[in-house]
């Protein structure tokens, strides 16, 4: 039935079946059935690609829903779903869609990157990149944060393919995107509600808590963005050392403070300022993951927190930060590299103890890179 199933979404979506059979397309998104962009390396871009009518567009949002038993209609506008090859698509129609049915497909990665490859694409360091891998393998709990096509998936796809084999570890998402294989890697899925069907929603909330009772080393969230961020929150200060998740923000110190937002968004009879400690606590390291105007997605920040300070602000300290140097005149793509920020991580013992080959001087920061440090900085603050 799947392949019945699989058949008819790619002939419901022949008008865009060239951009779906392209690996260079990452993202494509309908605007109503006569204007298709495309993404390509980071850039959107018009496409000649249409579908016949406003009829035809519809008929294959409502043969994807029926693929995986929802429906799309006049009470059910939204659609959020996953294609049979793994690929994300998110569907509003009129008339809350005002150009017509408004489509976004997030293309499945076939490629399974590495560290090596981010550092081939410049998004890391060799540095950063392998200071990354003693993060993991010292179970440091990570939060990769960024916006929408940063690459967040991609980085957490990337570090948790480090985890250690002899660990168990339990992944939870709402469409399943993370493609971590390990020698024990347990994947949950969410459960959207049927009330037709009589089926009952299961959320992230309700696996994390299935989770704690499976004995996992680990625990992955794919995407923190809700009220499931206290349950993470607490998976990380109980002794499941070395979680991860992702999160939307625009630099570190707002993933903690996103974090903290979230935590309060549901009925948590938890004070505000015990969640705060609690984020503060749990949170070690954040990946930064950012997309530039010119198209490139690229590793911004590794930074550590440290607590609060004694005026309950979230301190972070930057380990390895993307600063530009310039810009290619002819391609238009921005020239710069990692370096590091003149910071020695507060765990450094933690390295030395366990002879991994990273000496401190590692965490020197160049002499030309200081005056852009210093003045990214300024321009932050």
């Amino acid at each position: 039935m799947a392949g019945v199933f699989e058949n008819a979404i790619r002939t419901f979506l022949s008008p865009i079946g060239e951009l779906l059979d392209d690996d260079s397309v990452s993202e494509v998104m309908i605007n109503g059935p006569n204007e298709i962009f495309a993404e390509r390396k980071g850039l959107v871009y018009l496409t000649d690609c249409q579908f016949p009518n406003e009829e035809a567009l519809m008929a294959a949002m409502r043969a994807i829903a029926q693929s995986v038993g929802r429906v799309i209609d006049d009470d059910n506008p939204i659609l959020e779903a996953r294609l049979p090859d793994g690929s994300r698509i998110q569907v509003v129609i009129p008339p809350m869609a005002r150009k017509g049915t408004s489509v976004a497909i997030r293309k499945f990665s076939k490629d399974d990157l590495t560290l090596t490859d981010l550092i081939k694409f410049g998004s890391l360091s060799k540095e950063g990149a392998r200071f990354l891998d003693i993060c993991v393998f010292l179970s440091k709990n990570i939060i990769v944060s960024g916006g929408t096509g940063s690459g967040k998936t991609t980085m957490l796809n990337v570090i948790g393919r480090r985890v250690p084999e002899t660990q168990r570890l339990l992944i939870i998402e709402d469409a399943a995107e993370l493609q971590i294989v390990t020698e024990h890697v347990v994947n949950f899925e969410t459960r959207k509600a049927d009330p037709t069907k009589g089926v009952k929603e299961v959320s992230i909330r309700d696996l994390v808590k299935s989770a704690m009772r499976m004995r996992p080393d680990r625990v992955i969230v794919g995407e923190v963005r809700g009220d499931e961020a206290l349950d993470l929150i607490q998976v990380m200060n109980t002794g499941h050392d070395g979680s991860m998740g992702t999160v939307h923000s625009n630099n570190p110190l707002d993933a903690c403070t996103r974090l903290e937002t979230l935590c309060l968004m549901g009925d948590t009879q938890v004070p505000p300022d015990a969640i705060r400690k609690m984020v503060a606590s749990a949170m070690q390291i954040i990946v930064q993951c950012n997309r530039y105007h010119d198209g490139g997605r690229r590793t911004s920040h590794i930074s550590e927190i440290l607590g609060l300070d004694e005026h309950g602000n979230y301190i972070a300290r930057d380990i390895f930060r993307w600063v530009q140097t310039g810009r290619d005149p002819e391609t238009g793509k921005y020239i710069g590299e990692m370096v590091p920020c003149n910071y020695v991580p507060s765990f450094f013992n933690d390295i030395v103890v366990n002879k991994l080959p990273f000496p401190k001087s590692n965490f020197i920061a160049p002499d030309w890179a200081i005056p852009l440090l210093n003045g990214s900085k300024k321009k932050a603050a």
